[in-house]
């Protein structure tokens, strides 16, 4: 197959005429051959959808001709439904605040709206990318928009994950609710506690996740669709700007809005950084849940070995029956991504320069990818690692009667001092609390059953009392 001949302003370039993309996708490609990641396809598919409405509002408002405008419209759907992906492979870092995307989109959905009319790739006559498919739209208006858009449908599955999450937090602090163990404090022995608080105690934390992410969407809902360069309309009608609201809240289903300053969103992407925080927060309530996890888990023998998690995979190739905790070991490397794109959120963010933020690709590889990402490793967490832990209760009364951390219940009955002392001796004589009480005959067995009650002891109050 022959390749085709097209051109722009810079001159002429040959594309193979297997390729729905054009001149300035070939650019792109060699200006910003990285290797490595291409831009988010779910950020392709609402671009294309932004095509399809905007196809649609021209066609109604007769400034295209009803053929092309349906040529266009289902050659936006095809490129919605995945058909066209292969055509769809520049790196997701590049220069031009996204113009390389918008022009890919724009040629794909282009050439293949001139095959549905009947004609050949490249004939621009038919169907031109940026005189049809691009119709009083800019880059500058299109991308932000559509990231919004796509933020918006994955927080939506991501505040689904953490109430799964989160549910399955709080069936462990139930199924532990009787189960009693060692509490530390800076890794060192501290009080006794029941295992299913501290899963009650992490079912806290997700759950205020997953409300901050939840209620976080209504920051993304303003577009600024219609405002093209820099936000002031020009080239685009007023009809054009109110009917866009209308048909893409109609085609996503999402409460979305027209800003009523789109200079605004033009330029400033603060609230990408303030998604991005709150997605932070939830890697680090992440990152402190698998690392309490592991450590927990640690041994069998060696370690403190009071939760068990699940066995997934072998560990070692070395060493024979290792089993490691690589479920937790995942979800923390996903927290430490999520909030090295936090960063780069940040700068990104700040670096943009008066009318427009020229790293907005940035902004958007690493929002979608810390989205997917926790999306993703919340529902394996759940599903391979929370849901089957069980709890080593023959360890975890070890560890507990071992330890002095029971002497606290006694200093409203001996003071501070003497149960320091107390727990000196269970130390240096290498005996149980209990034992050292009954020698020193401080209490009666009675009381000191009574003073130790497990349930007493994880409660508020003075147990004995």
């Amino acid at each position: 197959m022959e390749d085709r001949l097209e051109k722009d302003l810079l001159g002429e370039k040959k594309i193979q005429n297997s390729a729905y993309f054009g001149i300035n996708t070939q650019r792109a490609m060699e200006n910003f051959n990285l290797g490595g990641k291409i831009v988010n396809l779910n950020l392709i598919r609402e671009i294309a959808l932004i095509k399809k409405a905007a196809a649609i509002v021209n066609r109604d408002l007769k400034e295209m001709t009803a053929d092309k405008a349906d040529a266009i419209i289902r050659a936006s759907e095809e490129v919605i439904e995945g058909r066209f992906d292969d055509q769809f492979s520049l790196s997701a870092f590049q220069g031009g605040a996204g113009t390389s995307t918008n022009m890919n989109v724009n040629e794909v959905i282009a050439n293949r709206a001139i095959e549905i009319l009947g004609g050949k790739k490249g004939q621009y006559t038919l169907v031109h990318p940026l005189n049809d498919v691009n119709m009083s739209q800019s880059t500058n208006d299109v991308y932000p928009t559509a990231l919004r858009i796509a933020a918006i449908r994955q927080i939506r599955k991501l505040s689904n994950c953490l109430a799964d999450l989160q549910e399955e937090l709080q069936i462990k602090e139930n199924e532990f609710s009787n189960m009693i163990k060692l509490g530390r404090t800076q890794l060192m022995d501290a009080l006794p506690m029941m295992a299913g608080q501290g899963f009650g105690a992490y079912a806290k934390a997700i759950a205020r996740d997953r409300w901050r992410i939840y209620k976080v969407e209504e920051r993304l809902r303003e577009m600024n669709i219609g405002g093209t360069a820099i936000g002031t309309g020009l080239n685009a009608r007023n009809k054009f700007i109110y009917e866009m609201t209308d048909v893409l809240q109609n085609l996503t289903g999402l409460g979305l809005a027209r800003s009523d300053y789109p200079m605004d969103i033009t330029q400033n992407c603060d609230v990408f950084v303030e998604v991005s925080g709150l997605l932070k927060a939830l890697a680090v309530n992440l990152m402190k849940i698998s690392n309490d996890l592991r450590l927990l888990n640690s041994g069998p023998r060696g370690g403190i070995g009071e939760v068990i998690l699940p066995e997934v995979q072998a560990g070692s190739t070395i060493m024979p029956g290792k089993v490691n905790p690589v479920i937790a070991e995942m979800v923390g490397q996903v927290s430490m991504r999520v909030i090295s794109n936090d960063t780069a959120i940040t700068l990104a963010s700040g670096s943009g320069q008066l009318e427009l933020n020229a790293f907005t690709p940035l902004i958007a590889e690493c929002l979608l990818e810390s989205l997917e990402l926790l999306e993703r490793s919340v529902t394996i967490f759940k599903g391979k690692c929370i849901k089957n832990i069980k709890i080593n209760e023959e360890k975890c009364r070890d560890n507990l009667e071992s330890s002095t951390a029971l002497v606290t219940a006694l200093v409203h009955y001996i003071g501070y001092d003497r149960a320091a002392q107390l727990a000196k001796k269970a130390l240096r004589e290498n005996k149980t609390i209990r034992k050292v009480l009954l020698e020193e005959k401080v209490l009666t067995e009675e009381k000191i059953d009574e003073i130790m009650n497990p349930y007493q002891l994880t409660k508020p109050g003075i147990p004995g009392r």
